[in-house]
């Protein structure tokens, strides 16, 4: 394990529990030394064959599909580093507008969220049109890849390697700041350090995500 650590965060933007660890990494930061990069990961495309009921919409299909082929899209064009600032301007559109749910999705105007979002981190609009185009899949699939093809990555998002040891999680359930976060971030990299640790864990109950 390096001094200073390389944490590499693959994301969904629809995905609550993804956006609430990467707040957590993001306040993190705050307070401990670390490098960070975000990369795509569509829980759509990880899950081909295997989707859950709500999906057979094609108008949420539709929804899921674009976050992330225009993520992969503004990558294309401006590499890794705008992965994160995207992320945070897409995210919290979606999670901090009232997303509770497929339904609270297939309610929402996503051209608009996405033209939005775009904008505000100084991204040209046309970027918009990869909502609808599944050229982008491919490389939607290379991230995936990337990011699950390893011990540990687990089985979707919050996925997130340090130093290239990978884990699913740490999943939390509400936003996370100042020092809290950051001995948060210290657990999370005495597990890493530890080749033989694999997995810790404990059921949810009836635990909702909170973004105030």
């Amino acid at each position: 394990m390096s001094e200073r650590c390389r944490i590499d965060f693959w994301f969904d933007p629809l995905c609550p529990w993804s956006w609430l660890t990467s707040r957590w990494i993001e306040e993190a930061r705050l307070v401990r030394e670390f490098d960070l990069q975000y990369h795509v990961m569509s829980l759509v495309v990880l899950n081909e064959g295997d989707l859950p009921h709500q999906l057979d919409d094609p108008e949420m299909m539709r929804k899921v599909y674009a976050p992330v082929r225009v993520v992969a899209a503004a990558e294309k064009v401006r590499g890794p580093e705008i992965m994160g600032p995207l992320y945070t301007a897409i995210g919290k559109r979606i999670h901090h507008a009232g997303n509770r749910g497929f339904q609270d999705v297939v309610a929402r105007d996503f051209d608009v969220l996405i033209a939005d979002a775009l904008a505000e981190v100084g991204l040209q609009a046309e970027l918009a049109d990869a909502a609808a185009d599944p050229s982008f899949d491919e490389a939607l699939r290379r991230s995936n890849d990337e990011g699950m093809g390893v011990p540990g990555a687990g089985i979707g998002t919050p996925t997130i390697h340090i130093d290239d040891q990978a884990f699913f999680g740490p999943v939390v359930g509400r936003l996370v700041r100042g020092e809290e976060a950051g001995r948060l971030w210290d657990a999370a990299v005495t597990f890493a350090a530890f080749p033989e640790f694999w997995e810790i864990k404990r059921d949810r109950g009836d635990l909702e995500p909170e973004f105030s």
